[in-house]
């Protein structure tokens, strides 16, 4: 049968005009409610109020407009049955074919700094999911359209059908409610499941499948991507994604995102093995960030916070890499970079600014940990008042330990990180002692021919004894920044104020796992 009747309550009005025009021209009725039909007017588009519909008002500043005999009546009952057919001429309730529904945003409303209880509440659709399930439920008979992507499918079908769309697109439409719908409930039930502690009892996920990947840690190890990645980065060119592409990725924007002057780090293995800065040019930004390990860049990830530039390119176009990330790339930077087809170059879009700021989830067996993402450098604030030993730092120093505080925050644990105030010099990552990170740290810094004299040194977490730090004086560092927090603190000021050392305890450990 054709589709003679829709209602249409959006709150992402996206191609609504174009597609209730099309809808108009096909014979359909349609059907809306506030901001929706006001928008289906200016359009030029006949429309009737569901209120007059169903001879019911809007009640409660809106909350109450669609829950009503008449529009779930007209989405439920079953066409093929002799007695719901007589039930709904009884009650005068005329089928609705069509339901197109998108959800009012509490997602993006529960996204924004500072946001109240209050306005998250007043964002959670009840009109609109139920309306969504109804349709979705009969499906056998009724179309149901949640993403306006599906627009032109819904048409191109009608126009084939005879004003009908195939039972094959209803049901898919049908499971893409319920999967929306899902997810929905999810992001509620975890936002207000965290507005207290001691509720957060619960925690749910669903997440619709992106993309079969290349494989995982190894080809042999099947690997899926569930969600909406593509929304966070944009891949401009290169070889389809794998697992350790995607933690490369990830890995490679948090860590530039903590630096607000023009940045370029390179990382190997999700570890920063190479940042350097500069205010002028990306390509001594570079150079300073490849010295510190001149290795480890051959098939890593290359990531910058500024636009790629032409001169940037060109120079690691030179080497073999995976992975380059950055904000935009200049036209001219990627004339050069798609010569080498295979190269992978992702854009960050400014939705990873907002997927900053939710949790990490990590399986377990049995389950799943939900723990609060490491979004900061913290202990940066003040830092004057948390020098610990009798020499203060110099200015120079304090820049260098803001700087290596802000690397070694994405090194893996144990964490050592020798720094100047715009250029990494030597990076320890994952050792089971902090002196052997320490050690690895200095004898990179030895294989790229750089002076440690005059360094600082960057410490993830506390020194548990004074040998660390001593090894450290010994390299040439003259300034440390690390949490503090150890039984012996006072033997390693003590270490310090010796060698004329400067040190400041931030109160804040980074460990990464």
């Amino acid at each position: 049968m054709p589709i003679t009747r829709a209602l249409l309550s959006v709150s992402d009005k996206t191609g609504l005009a174009e597609f209730a025009t099309e809808l108009n021209a096909l014979g359909v009725q349609l059907l809306s409610t506030g901001g929706t039909a006001k928008a289906l007017r200016e359009a030029g588009l006949p429309v009737t109020d569901v209120s007059d519909y169903t001879g019911a008002p809007e009640l409660f500043e809106g909350r109450v407009k669609t829950l009503h005999p008449k529009v779930h009546g007209g989405l439920l009952h079953k066409r093929d049955d002799a007695e719901h057919l007589a039930q709904a001429k009884e009650h005068d309730i005329p089928p609705i074919d069509l339901v197109v529904v998108n959800l009012y945003p509490f997602e993006e409303t529960v996204a924004k700094p500072n946001v109240t209880l209050d306005d998250a509440i007043e964002n959670i659709d009840i009109g609109g999911p139920s309306m969504l399930r109804s349709a979705a439920k009969n499906y056998s008979s009724v179309t149901v359209v949640a993403d306006p992507a599906d627009y032109r499918r819904v048409i191109e079908e009608m126009k084939e059908n005879h004003g009908d769309t195939t039972r094959g697109l209803r049901e898919e439409l049908a499971v893409k409610v319920f999967l929306r719908t899902s997810q929905y409930d999810s992001a509620i039930t975890n936002f207000l499941g965290q507005c207290k502690d001691s509720s957060r009892r619960s925690f749910t996920v669903s997440l619709p499948l992106e993309q079969e990947l290349r494989y995982g840690d190894n080809p042999h190890q099947k690997c899926a991507l569930y969600g909406d990645f593509k929304s966070c980065f944009s891949q401009i060119q290169g070889k389809e994604l794998s697992y350790t592409n995607i933690l490369d990725i990830e890995a490679a924007a948090d860590i530039i995102l903590d630096f607000v002057r023009p940045t370029v780090a390179i990382l190997k293995h999700t570890n920063p093995c190479g940042v350097g800065q500069d205010d002028e040019d990306l390509r001594i930004a570079w150079q300073k960030a490849f010295e510190t390990d001149r290795q480890a860049p051959f098939g890593g990830v290359i990531v910058c916070n500024r636009p790629l530039t032409e001169g940037l390119a060109r120079i690691i176009s030179e080497i073999f890499t995976d992975v380059i990330i950055a904000p935009e790339f200049e036209p001219e930077a990627r004339a050069v970079l798609q010569k080498k087809k295979n190269l992978r170059l992702m854009k960050i879009n400014d939705a990873y600014l907002a997927e900053k700021k939710s949790p990490v989830i990590r399986s377990c067996p049995g389950g799943l940990m939900v723990m609060d993402r490491d979004h900061t450098a913290l202990g940066l604030d003040n830092l004057e008042s948390k020098v610990v030993t009798k020499r203060p730092p110099t200015e120079e120093e304090m820049r260098a330990m803001r700087f290596g505080w802000r690397v070694v925050k994405h090194v893996k644990s144990n964490a050592i990180v020798y720094a100047k105030s715009d250029r990494t010099l030597g990076i320890g990552a994952g050792q089971m002692s902090r002196v052997d990170s320490s050690r690895i740290a200095v004898w990179k810094a030895q294989e790229a021919g750089l002076d440690l004299k005059g360094s600082i040194i960057a410490s993830d977490a506390m020194f548990p004894f004074a040998d660390g730090l001593k090894a450290a004086i010994d390299s040439g560092a003259t300034a440390c920044i690390q949490p503090g927090g150890s039984i012996r603190d006072e033997e390693v000021i003590a270490a310090a104020d010796e060698a004329g050392m400067a040190m400041i305890f931030t109160g804040h450990r980074h460990f990464r796992h």
